[in-house]
């Protein structure tokens, strides 16, 4: 009888990679397209050698926190967020396809012309069959950080690690780098310590899943010549968070 490969039994890496929406941007509001095309090519790099799963966030057209202190609902603020991510999806998704990389868009808002129902399985599939899948719209609910839901996918589609991709810095330091010149990057950092000294790597909701579910996340900086293909293949890259 044919052996049936179970879930957990992939035999490439599979990693989960988390983009930010000022990553798209280039620091400016919208889509930069030298910025996402310079993204998609060193994702592109990996294809065939890793299987790659994305989550998007929307910070470079909406910010549900922070619509929501200037007096709008906060739940339709997030999801003004959420839509935010799937146009970050499709630009992405372009790019990737110009270079060559079969690509599918997977929303938790159910946009059946731009994009699939996101399906676990059928996410893993296509993992399987080398094609890069890109989450959009969060986890589809309001209060829920794209941070959230980069450990929540993550989990479901049984990646071997998410990485952090941060703008304007390499990895974890002891303070913030940028206003204080002692501060030293750390090559490694337990969970406990992350969440105990309140150090914001990703947001806690999603660091305690990681914790719990003994999931590695690296953390590191997006800025230096071909530092996402790293990260993608596991070099020695920024700062391995675990437990």
């Amino acid at each position: 009888m044919a052996h049936v490969l179970n879930e957990t039994e992939h035999t490439r890496r599979r990693v989960l990679l988390k983009l930010s929406g000022e990553v798209f941007g280039g620091g400016k509001l919208g889509v930069d397209p030298d910025t996402v095309r310079a993204v998609a090519k060193q994702i592109a790099a990996t294809v065939g050698e890793v299987e790659v799963a994305i989550v998007v966030g929307g910070g470079n057209f909406f910010r549900g926190a922070e619509l929501s202190q200037s007096g709008m609902d906060r739940s339709r603020a997030d999801y003004m967020g959420m839509l935010g991510t799937v146009m970050n999806c499709l630009a992405l998704q372009d790019f990737l396809e110009q270079a060559g990389v079969e690509t599918r868009v997977q929303s938790a808002i159910t946009m059946g012309q731009v994009a699939e129902a996101y399906i676990p399985r059928r996410a893993i599939r296509h993992l399987e069959k080398g094609r890069v899948v890109i989450f959009g719209a969060g986890a589809g609910l309001p209060y829920f950080s794209t941070d959230t839901v980069a450990a929540q996918r993550a989990l479901e589609v049984h990646a071997d690690e998410v990485l952090m991709a941060k703008s304007g810095v390499d990895g974890v330091y002891t303070a913030d780098p940028h206003k204080d010149p002692t501060a030293k990057r750390l090559e490694t950092l337990t969970y406990d310590d992350a969440l105990r000294q309140d150090i914001r790597v990703m947001d806690q909701t999603a660091m305690t899943m990681c914790k719990d579910n003994d999931l590695n996340m690296v953390v590191f900086g997006m800025e230096g010549e071909g530092n996402v293909t790293r990260a993608i293949r596991g070099e020695k890259i920024g700062t391995i968070v675990s437990n």
